[in-house]
């Protein structure tokens, strides 16, 4: 593994530095980057997709991002990758998600669709704002979930994932809680008052 610590650089420094350590690479590799914001995780992403990774990445603490760039070979276009920063690529949206399953009829593919969704959200352009959790959602956060990596790569990236704290205490996941912070009803609301749209699989 060879390991980049952009903790303390400004853009296009990180960027740069995984750039070089990617031009290091003889063959299979993985490349890890410490930064310590959001717009460095989007950017350094960016440049990991673009060159035939298989990136995630995850928040360690207030301002300290670890991202994982996953090469099953050397990239020949790292050479040639720009080191523009881009801006944030949280949309003005949030995504509301009340059920561990998506649609009816039967459960196992709702399990199976929903997982595909949170998926397909990681890896749009354009990120939300916010994920809300609330009834059967909360057990997509917790401890077990298929959907644990997806949510913690798009909170590194700044997205806020907030689960409903009565929602966790039902089904006795308060400690389990994997991914986010606790909410409350009343800032649930909020969100969704305050939101320019709301998608609600």
């Amino acid at each position: 593994m060879i390991k980049v610590n952009a903790l303390g650089d400004n853009c296009p420094i990180p960027v740069i530095k995984t750039k070089k350590a990617m031009q290091q690479l003889q063959g299979p590799e993985t490349i890890e980057v410490l930064v310590d914001n959001e717009i460095a995780v989007q950017n350094v992403t960016k440049l990991g997709t673009g060159s035939g990774g298989k990136v995630t990445s995850e928040q360690l603490g207030d301002k300290e991002y670890k991202i994982l760039i996953r090469l099953d070979e050397a990239p020949a276009a790292a050479a040639d990758a720009p080191e523009e920063c881009r801006p944030d690529s949280r949309g003005g949206f949030i995504v509301v998600i009340s059920s561990d399953r998506m649609g009816s009829g039967n459960d196992e593919l709702g399990k199976v669709l929903m997982k595909g969704f949170i998926y397909a959200v990681s890896q749009a352009d354009t990120l939300p704002q916010q994920i809300l959790f609330y009834n059967g959602g909360a057990t997509l956060t917790s401890e077990g979930s298929d959907s644990l990596e997806d949510l913690k790569s798009m909170a590194a990236q700044g997205v806020e994932i907030l689960t409903c704290g009565t929602c966790l205490d039902y089904y006795n996941l308060k400690e389990k809680l994997a991914v986010g912070q606790v909410t409350n009803m009343y800032s649930i609301v909020e969100a969704m008052e305050a939101a320019g749209k709301i998608i609600k699989p």
